[in-house]
């Protein structure tokens, strides 16, 4: 008899999903960085806003519950997502094999490409990172745009919490350039108001998708189907065109 109950109490264990953690607390915890303009960062009243907090709310909504937005830097989001801390990341997570293998991921819901970041009196015609052979390039630290960086040989890759930091580097000399994605670039160099500007696109097109832990279809199924909704009513499109001016949901062409 206890081992009956041991296996039933293991099956139930199994069968369990996310979703019904999450529709039992009736939050969905969501978490982002807090500091990554114009997709999550804290505005003039400190409250948080951006293009991935306007997403994430509406998929909570969606989904029939409130919205609970925890904030890390980059570095942490994934490791307190594996142990449990938060349900989901909305943070241009980019979706890779090697992150595949510890996490499922919704559909995806971004498209951009690497790309670099220079002086405003920049005339050294960068291309690409093969052109920064010998030279300092700064990066976001555990970001996509750091692996690559390292990948490339001969460049000497710094890293940096957010993108505040480096900028105020390469603006003052101490970087010859630097590396993030191509929809954040315009409206960080806006904000920062640094003699900088956008320069070449860098390697090919990624995919930015939800991570969530493994083994929940059911959960799966409802942050898709929040997605599509939206998608599907134009509440996606109207929210991507207030921040970047266009339909982030659509894949651009690759850039080399």
């Amino acid at each position: 008899m206890l081992a009956l109950l041991a296996a039933a109490i293991g099956n139930f264990a199994v069968a369990a999903d996310l979703m019904d953690a999450v529709k039992q607390r009736g939050t969905l915890r969501i978490a982002l960085e807090g500091t990554y303009p114009p997709f999550n960062f804290k505005d003039a009243k400190q409250q948080l806003t951006g293009f991935d907090v306007e997403i994430a709310t509406e998929i909570a909504r969606r989904m029939k519950v409130r919205p609970e937005f925890t904030t890390a830097e980059w570095s942490g989001l994934l490791a307190g997502l594996q142990s449990g801390k938060f349900d989901i990341v909305v943070n241009q997570v980019g979706v890779t094999a090697q992150r595949r293998a510890v996490f499922d991921f919704s559909q995806p819901y971004t498209y951009s490409s690497a790309q670099l970041i220079v002086r405003k009196n920049e005339n050294r015609g960068f291309k690409n990172l093969a052109d920064l052979n010998g030279k300092k390039l700064g990066v976001g630290q555990g970001s996509n745009y750091a692996d690559m960086a390292k990948a490339a040989a001969g460049v000497q890759v710094k890293t940096y919490p957010g993108a505040p930091e480096y900028l105020q580097d390469l603006a003052t000399g101490r970087l010859d350039a630097a590396l993030n994605d191509s929809l954040l670039i315009p409206f960080a160099i806006k904000q920062a108001k640094l003699p900088l500007k956008a320069g070449a696109p860098v390697g090919e097109v990624a995919t930015m998708a939800i991570p969530f832990a493994k083994g929940n279809p059911q959960f799966k199924s409802e942050i898709d189907k929040a997605l599509s909704g939206m998608k599907a009513d134009g509440t996606f499109k109207r929210i991507s065109v207030k921040w970047f001016g266009i339909d982030v949901s659509r894949a651009p062409m690759a850039k080399k």
